[in-house]
């Protein structure tokens, strides 16, 4: 089966609501809703650009919306990680300010071309001397002369082990293949870059600090001068069973070891965080279509916002939108999507009250990594009806108390 996906954009029938997901529930929506929190993802881009100690990049394909990308912009995060062709002039054409960087480590020929020569690109990742190879004949002029104004960013290999989806197998230099890569990119660079990334969902600084060991062992064994180390992407979200330590753990841990690698003083840090900006952007109504047992029918589902609960068994935490509010104790629920495909199923377990029943409202939370970014048109089902809300989202990494809570409120 084919997934066309598509990122979400804003339904021409946005409205702001002032109080939230209970609000959208009592107007009894036939079909699904999202529900976006600018104030969230400003919040959480405020707080990356204010203390992480290096530059904070947005990594885009997390969630792509055109909104989104203004309001991390207006936020100060000002460099965006792109992965493709489209994800370049989506933002070039969105943010025409913004430094975009090519994280992919294996690209066509054309988009590099493309991106260099009409974008501005001037920063690229890869693994491989044939990327390399590809890199420097997609910038050259057209009389052949080379590009001397590319940063290059190799792309190391490192462990998964701490993080709750592996990205160790696809991406990144071995260990005997770094020194002539890290070589020659040095050659070609104006400046040269060494990155990796731990996997996404990263649950201990541990997985940073491991990282940036083998960065170490990189640049002692290439004796090259290096200008940036990204330490990439992984930053936690906080969901029902994963609940991290404080960011400010991970930004302590990265910080130490940075200032310990054999690089020049003016060398940058750079990180790549997408979930972690974005989780607390978005949630989805959902409606009980019909209950059987311990399994509830709702009318979103695995090839819509609920990918990563079907497919990898996340947990998304979730709430019974009624009132009065039930005061039955909570059982543990899976779901069926609306498609007729049996791999429209999110085992869960999802705890809600025991008599949650046929036309109930539920809240499906942290949905703005990823979540609204896959979402599909798969038998016809889908919705894109879309409203903004100013409640908090349901968890969040960057809340400690409530007068905090209402203190970041944004008035939209």
């Amino acid at each position: 089966m084919h997934k066309h996906h598509r990122a979400l954009g804003l339904a021409s029938t946005n409205s702001i609501v002032a109080g939230g997901a209970i609000d959208i529930a009592k107007t009894r929506p036939v079909q699904p809703v999202t529900l976006i929190r600018p104030h969230a993802a400003a919040r959480a881009a405020r707080f990356f650009v204010e203390k992480f100690p290096g530059r904070s990049m947005y990594a885009v394909k997390a969630n792509p919306s055109p909104e989104l990308l203004a309001i991390l912009w207006d936020s100060g995060v000002t460099h965006f990680d792109v992965a493709s062709l489209a994800e370049v002039r989506l933002v070039a054409s969105t943010l025409p300010d913004a430094t975009l960087c090519f994280m992919h480590p294996v690209k066509a020929e054309e988009a590099i071309a493309e991106a260099y020569h009409d974008h501005g690109v001037r920063v690229f990742s890869l693994d491989a001397v044939e990327e390399l190879d590809k890199i420097m004949r997609a910038t050259a002029a057209r009389d052949g002369t080379e590009a001397t104004d590319l940063t290059l960013c190799v792309r190391l290999r490192v462990s998964s082990e701490h993080s709750k989806l592996s990205l160790a197998a696809k991406f990144g230099a071995a260990p005997g293949e770094v020194k002539e890569l890290l070589f020659r990119a040095r050659q070609a660079a104006d400046a040269l870059g060494i990155c990796f990334h731990v996997g996404s969902q990263a649950m201990t600084p541990q997985a940073y600090a491991d990282a940036m060991e083998r960065v170490r062992a990189a640049i002692v064994e290439a004796a090259v001068t290096v200008d940036v180390v990204d330490v990439g992407g992984g930053f936690p979200s906080t969901y029902p069973g994963m609940e991290p330590p404080p960011l400010e753990q991970y930004f302590e841990t990265i910080h130490r070891a940075f200032e310990s690698l054999p690089i020049s003083y003016s060398a940058e840090l750079w990180a790549e965080p997408g979930r972690a900006l974005c989780a607390e952007y978005s949630s989805l109504i959902v409606r009980v279509e019909r209950r059987r047992g311990s399994e509830l029918y709702i009318n979103d589902g695995a090839y819509g916002a609920l990918f990563d609960a079907a497919h990898i068994g996340w947990r998304f935490p979730v709430a019974l939108l009624r009132e009065p509010e039930s005061s039955v104790r909570d059982h543990p629920f899976s779901f069926y999507g609306p498609t007729c495909d049996d791999l429209d199923h999110m085992t869960g377990p999802f705890e809600l009250p025991a008599d949650v029943q046929a036309g109930d409202y539920i809240e499906i939370g942290m949905l703005g990594a990823y979540g609204s970014a896959m979402r599909t048109a798969f038998n016809g089902f889908g919705s894109d009806e879309t409203v903004i809300v100013e409640d908090e989202p349901m968890a969040s990494l960057y809340v400690d108390t409530p007068d905090e809570v209402a203190s970041n409120v944004v008035t939209l």
